[in-house]
């Protein structure tokens, strides 16, 4: 081969290689742009570093980052569920905890949210904040109807305690007028005036147990007063989030009683924007899954609930990606 004939071979040699190389480097880039719109930082909202969402966070901060989907998990406290949707709504949480009744609020426009829904979905369905009425011995209060006459804590004003006492009540045919007293305090004071014989009954809801009962228990002669039938169908024709719930005997993590207490709860959900991707959605869903059916679980509440029931009967919209999973996996099965 002649001198020209070489240059032109190495010339070309060096154009094509240039061309593959350039070839390469941009579907490198491409693919980086993929997974950097793939991996995500999310911030996560839960409630009071005191209370149960926060450990929640905590512990799904780990199972989520596990995800090529996540890169980072920033898990904030929070006001908890109102706040937490506000958050959502203006972009500074994408993922958070939340009651059913409150999120049936925002998506209807009801309430805090009054003519101002917001567009959330569920990933999941979780445990029950239960609606707990602990009474004193001697007091003669059996159920709800009971409270009439007597000296009531109700919980803070305006929180959720207070929102499903007051809904409790009403179903009952009660007010705060029929009450010898109403007291609006947190779980420690009611506890403190139960045992100092100020208050004759309290509520509680949240997730079982509640350690302010159990304290509560080592201190004073106390019972359940359960929620009829009558109540509870009341309850549950004009509020689509309450759930029936039993609070069973004999179980030593749940107060270990003499016999169950019927009463109703709210369901905790595990919620994100509706504009989230698909495949994040899926991939926190099948992460939060398959934690839950692993020996990882370390915050007791989220051993309280089936996992298989996760989509049923929520009270917002389940998310496409969430929805996709949820079918692919029940077809495995």
């Amino acid at each position: 081969m002649g001198a020209r004939s070489l240059w032109v071979a190495g010339m070309l040699a060096i154009v094509l290689a240039m061309s593959g190389c350039g070839q390469s480097d941009s579907g490198h880039d491409q693919a980086s742009e993929s997974q950097d719109e793939q991996a995500a930082n999310l911030i996560f909202g839960t409630g009071g570093t005191s209370g149960v969402y926060y450990p929640i966070g905590g512990d799904l901060k780990n199972v989520f980052e596990n995800s090529d989907k996540v890169d980072y998990v920033q898990v904030v406290s929070t006001g908890a569920s109102v706040q937490n949707i506000h958050n959502i709504e203006d972009g500074t949480n994408n993922i958070a905890i939340v009651m059913s009744d409150v999120a049936y609020d925002a998506i209807h426009g009801k309430k805090q949210f009054e003519d101002h829904p917001v567009k959330i979905d569920a990933l999941a369905g979780m445990y029950q904040n239960v609606v707990q009425i602990v009474a004193l011995d001697g007091s003669d209060i059996g159920s709800v109807a009971d409270l009439k006459n007597k000296r009531v804590g109700v919980g803070k004003v305006g929180s959720g305690v207070e929102a499903s006492a007051k809904k409790v009540l009403k179903a009952a045919g009660l007010t705060y007028d029929d009450l010898a007293k109403v007291s609006h305090t947190g779980y420690a004071d009611s506890v403190t005036n139960m045992k100092n014989g100020n208050l004759d009954a309290a509520f509680f809801t949240s997730g079982v147990p509640n350690s302010s009962i159990t304290g509560l228990m080592q201190n004073a002669n106390v019972h359940f007063a359960k929620i009829s039938d009558d109540t509870t169908d009341s309850l549950l024709d004009k509020y689509p989030y309450f759930e029936r719930h039993q609070i069973e005997a004999g179980v030593e993590d749940k107060y270990d009683l003499d016999s169950s207490v019927h009463t109703v709860g709210i369901r905790n959900l595990l919620v994100v924007p509706e504009s989230m991707d698909k495949g994040l959605a899926k991939a926190l869903t099948k992460r939060f899954y398959n934690y839950l059916g692993s020996d990882n679980v370390s915050v007791s509440a989220l051993k309280d609930f089936d996992r298989d029931t996760m989509a049923e009967d929520l009270v917002v919209p389940v998310h496409p990606g969430s929805k996709k999973f949820y079918k692919s996996n029940a077809s495995d099965n």
